[in-house]
């Protein structure tokens, strides 16, 4: 690659899409976002990401600089050897071949990769992660889910699925989680979840996560309760996410991240708690926050054009 070329990276999530030309060494020459407005059906939200994708591709040019290749990062199950969206609830993607259609519209390469797979990526290279080479990233929103990167390379597994902590059973007969399951992680530790126990338990409309966190640190008796029970299953469930991956550090992002402290702290000392023989790993907050997506499908590219030179 030259100091002219950049590749075209968009980062599709269920509300917004996070977009840009990144250089070979991670920097962004530009960045722009657009709703995702899935309502509106899969056919219409692939039509943006294309519309997009060449909308990136002639600024760069215009910019003077080179687009190479383009990586586009999706949620839900992806198939990344084909290019294929194979399933998302959020985006309602079934079977959608988006690094051929990114492909041909652009007359580039094309890759395409799991959203947060792509994050952990971007944070074991460029954040949190740096200089570590066993680095296991955790994403915690409206569901949970995990990347295991080693050497800067995320692994998808057999089937695609690797990485699903959130369905690691913490509270067996617990609440029904939608993976069809009951007592998961992300059913009582997620963003979602914390935010609907505290309405549970007391009847009132509209608390989120962050109202949870906020009520907690104020002192709040029930805010606490609901607060000290996803710790503790979150606990439960790393302490089993640490016996598979043994991870040098953990590194959490995502919505009920941004507590910050006032998840971290008390996540360690439940955790340490918890260890036996494993060894303790660190636990930071993610350092990209919601442009991890973006350069982590500019890395994916990247590393494309590498494999095949």
């Amino acid at each position: 690659m030259t100091p002219r070329d950049v590749v075209v990276a968009l980062d599709v999530g269920g509300t917004g899409m996070k977009c840009g030309l990144v250089r070979r060494d991670g920097t962004v020459h530009h960045s722009e976002r657009h709703p995702t407005l899935p309502q509106r059906g899969p056919d219409a939200v692939t039509a943006d990401i294309l519309d997009i994708a060449e909308g990136l591709a002639a600024r760069a040019r215009a910019d003077g600089l080179e687009p190479v290749a383009a990586g586009v990062a999706v949620p839900g199950v992806v198939d990344e050897e084909t290019g294929t969206a194979v399933w998302s609830s959020n985006v309602g993607f079934r079977d959608v071949p988006l690094k051929d259609l990114v492909s041909r519209r652009l007359g580039l390469p094309a890759v395409l990769g799991h959203d947060v797979r792509v994050g952990g990526m971007a944070e074991a290279r460029l954040g949190a992660g740096r200089e570590q080479r066993h680095v296991l990233f955790i994403a915690i929103g409206t569901g949970i889910a995990a990347a295991h990167v080693v050497d800067g390379k995320a692994f998808s597994g057999a089937h695609g699925a690797a990485g699903e902590v959130g369905h690691i059973i913490v509270r067996p007969g617990g609440p029904p989680c939608n993976c069809g399951g009951r007592g998961c992680l992300e059913a009582i530790a997620s963003a979602s979840a914390v935010g609907r126990r505290y309405v549970e338990l007391s009847g009132e409309a509209g608390v989120t996560a962050h109202d949870v966190a906020v009520r907690a640190a104020a002192g709040e008796d029930l805010a606490n309760r609901v607060w000290t029970e996803a710790v503790e299953a979150f606990a439960d469930g790393l302490l089993t996410a640490q016996a598979l991956y043994d991870a040098g550090i953990v590194v959490l992002g995502g919505g009920l991240a941004e507590a910050g402290e006032a998840l971290l702290a008390p996540l360690r000392v439940a955790l340490e708690a918890r260890i036996t023989f494993h060894r303790v790993p660190r636990i930071v907050h993610a350092a990209l926050g919601d442009t991890a997506g973006c350069l982590g499908a500019a890395l994916l590219a990247l590393d494309s054009l590498e494999n095949t030179q």
